[in-house]
């Protein structure tokens, strides 16, 4: 018990001084890890660090409760509820996911002041805006939020955002919940950067050589049933 909350206090604190954390989420789900931190704290660095030692998709997290007042939509929703004019969206809505019931995916976005939006400046300047931006809008209520994002973000982009499920996870286990948990539970601003960790078999890069980057580079490495148990105790 007592290296288990270790593990997650160690993972809080570096969550809170901007370093990366590794998350395995679980053997049974997608078997990956993921390396994360808070997307306020993103530097084009950390861009650099998530694109050749992660390799994965660069991505947001954002908590269920900001992707509302932005009235974010799930893609999955979108596509199901388009109407004819495009009909090949509704024969692409994914209802086979292997690992999950539905996709965490919405909007594909750049901040304005990006140029392509692919570059490690653009997607740092994508990420700390929209983590700064989901900051001031916390305590909206009068659907101004919307206003603001599309005065300072662009649609279709290079970052996709993932939103948390409502309640967490009580309703779902993906890198997106468990990060956002985390997240909240350093008392941070619940918006997550993130990447999948590649190995150089084609495959997702192993628990085990994932723990050895995480010693080697001085990281934590937590996998998503430590997260979970944390937050039950947490949320009461």
């Amino acid at each position: 018990m007592g290296e288990f909350i270790e593990n997650i206090d160690n993972a809080i604190e570096d969550l809170q001084r901007g370093k990366f954390v590794l998350i395995f989420d679980d053997d049974s789900r997608e078997g990956e890890t993921d390396l994360v931190m808070a997307a306020e704290f993103t530097k084009p660095n950390s861009i650099k660090t998530m694109r050749q030692d992660g390799g994965g998709l660069i991505f947001l997290m954002t908590s269920y409760k900001i992707s509302e007042k932005l009235k974010l939509p799930f893609l999955a929703d979108l596509f199901s509820e388009i109407d004819d004019k495009y009909p090949v969206l509704k024969e692409l809505i994914p209802n086979d996911i292997p690992y999950d019931t539905k996709s965490s995916f919405s909007l594909y976005i750049n901040h304005r002041d990006t140029f392509t939006g692919i570059t490690d400046n653009d997607r740092c300047l994508t990420m700390t805006k929209f983590a700064e931006l989901s900051k001031k809008i916390e305590n909206l209520n009068d659907g101004h939020a919307t206003k603001m994002f599309g005065k300072e973000f662009r649609s279709p982009g290079h970052i996709p955002i993932c939103i948390a499920s409502p309640s967490l996870l009580k309703e779902r286990t993906g890198h997106t919940e468990l990060v956002v948990s985390l997240l909240k539970m350093a008392r941070v601003t619940p918006i997550g950067s993130g990447c999948e960790i590649m190995g150089d078999n084609g495959k997702a890069l192993s628990k085990e050589k994932a723990k050895q980057y995480a010693k080697k580079h001085g990281l934590v490495f937590i996998e998503g049933k430590e997260i979970i148990d944390a937050w039950e105790k947490w949320s009461r």
